[in-house]
């Protein structure tokens, strides 16, 4: 299964997880996903992220995307680290992960997925898994990835901008230029003819001239 491309059907695959054994296409069911990988427990900058991941809960719910983390240790060990990471988040007691940690302690997953940085190793010279971020969408297709180093922790803001744009695009026609945010001006594909842009755009189309004369950069408000 490595090298899974845009738009290839994400690999279905059963594991074990902080939350019983799963079906990852059965847990997505009909929403958007997103599965991000960790070197290990008990590290510093995954404890971070996992607690970051855990504050934006709330962000990623009103996208309609479902959460689902991996690492490549044991369930009780991720059990275990759990608390670690709610303690980081200073959280009141009886509050719990609201996302499932899939158990990897063969690195089978990580292998499969094309997860592991060669360049990263363990306290036994394995190689540990790399930062993936996988976003997939309800037609189980991969939407997009990103793959940082076991040493460079994640954006999720980043993150959440990137879904954002990807649930835009996915039913509009439009595109998101440089620094996009919600709200912001968005871009007029190419493909789309000045005729057709008038009927799809009624708030209008504005065109930036320039030099070589081609009117490809063209706004229009967000739909």
């Amino acid at each position: 299964m490595p090298g899974i491309l845009l738009g290839d059907i994400f690999p279905n695959f059963e594991a074990e997880t902080t939350i019983g054994t799963i079906n990852l296409h059965d847990f997505l069911g009909d929403r958007w996903g997103i599965l991000f990988s960790h070197p290990r427990d008990y590290t510093p900058v995954c404890t971070t992220e996992l607690g970051r991941a855990a504050k934006l809960n709330e962000e990623f719910k009103k996208r309609g995307v479902k959460m689902i983390a991996l690492s490549v240790d044991c369930v009780e060990d991720h059990r275990e680290w759990i608390k670690d990471i709610i303690a980081y988040n200073d959280e009141e007691p009886g509050y719990t992960l609201p996302y499932p940690i899939i158990a990897d302690p063969n690195r089978h997953l990580a292998l499969a997925l094309g997860m592991l940085d060669p360049d990263m190793k363990d306290q036994e010279g394995m190689p540990v898994t790399a930062r993936c971020v996988f976003i997939i969408g309800p037609d189980k297709k991969l939407k997009l990835s990103i793959l940082y180093p076991a040493t460079t922790g994640r954006n999720f803001d980043e993150i959440l901008r990137v879904i954002d744009s990807l649930q835009l695009t996915a039913t509009k026609r439009v595109a998101t230029p440089v620094d996009w945010k919600p709200g912001d001006h968005v871009m007029v594909p190419p493909n789309i003819s000045e005729e057709e842009a008038k009927d799809l755009f009624p708030a209008g189309v504005c065109t930036r001239q320039l030099p070589s004369g081609k009117n490809y950069l063209r706004y229009t408000p967000q739909p």
